[in-house]
Order: structure tokens, then C-alpha cells, then sequence
């Protein structure tokens, strides 16, 4: 399975977006999202979720757990 470096910069690269782009979505530097991708920096928790919410997929999908890239929605009563 992938490690979830490789599949962020794969989400990223699919999207024909560049770092920064991602960076500014996550509200750090490029170079902080650059160690993400190259697995130097671990991601965090509130960075897993903002990209989970931002290419609709599950943190199982980019986690590696799942290769199912749906998010699964809470059914509210």
C-alpha cells in the first residue's frame, strides 16, 4: 500500500495544483507542506481534515487504509 505522502501528492498532482496552493489552503508555508509529501513532517490531525474536506475523500483513503475514496456521511434524523 501507499504511504500518505504519496497519496496527498498524488490528490494534489491529479488536481494540476502546485504546493502552495495546498499550503495556502492549510494556512502554513510551502516548504512545511513540501516535508508533508516527502513524509520529513508527520501531518496533522487539523491538516488531514481540511484536505479530507477539500478532495472529498476519506482520512481511510489517504491514510492507505481504504481505496475507497469516498467519504462516508453521517445519515442526520
Amino acid at each position: 500500500m501507499k504511504e500518505y505522502w504519496e497519496i496527498i501528492r498524488e490528490l494534489r498532482e491529479d488536481r494540476d495544483l502546485r504546493q502552495a496552493d495546498i499550503a495556502a489552503i492549510l494556512n502554513t508555508t510551502q516548504q512545511v507542506y513540501s516535508r508533508y509529501e516527502k513524509g520529513i513532517n508527520e501531518l496533522p490531525i487539523r491538516h488531514l481534515k481540511t484536505l479530507c474536506r477539500y478532495y472529498q475523500v476519506s482520512a481511510d483513503y489517504i491514510w492507505g487504509l481504504s481505496s475507497d475514496m469516498k467519504r462516508h456521511e453521517k445519515k442526520r434524523k
